[in-house]
């Protein structure tokens, strides 16, 4: 998945925000909270991370090309270094589990100042 339908599919998800942090990472946010992150350097080969559950989280590192993520594996997120590692399709809804995760952890106050 490049980043242009990365950041397409990310933006298409309700009240996603889009952030630039430590100057080299676009961040998907929903209610302030990242759900997804992908590197904005051009050299380096296209990489993306996103949390997951803990099942889900030791199922995909089995798989060539996905590592814990770091600095928040310990937050069940996950690093794609291979964009072919999983197709489109899965990682669009592992993405968009991710978000769901996030959204629904978000604080009730936040969440009824989207409706």
């Amino acid at each position: 998945m490049e980043i242009d339908e990365l950041r397409k599919f990310c933006l298409s998800l309700p009240y996603t925000t889009e952030d630039v942090k430590w100057g080299k990472d676009l961040c998907f946010c929903v209610g302030g909270k990242m759900y997804c992150v992908t590197g904005l350097e051009t050299l380096a080969p296209r990489q993306f991370s996103f949390k997951c559950t803990p099942e889900r989280f030791a199922e995909l590192i089995e798989i060539d090309g996905i590592i814990p993520a770091p600095y928040v594996a310990r937050y069940h997120w996950v690093a794609i270094q291979r964009p072919d590692a999983l197709s489109a399709e899965v990682l669009k809804q592992l993405i968009g589990e991710s978000y769901q995760m996030v959204f629904d952890k978000l604080p009730p106050k936040i969440r009824r100042g989207f409706r």
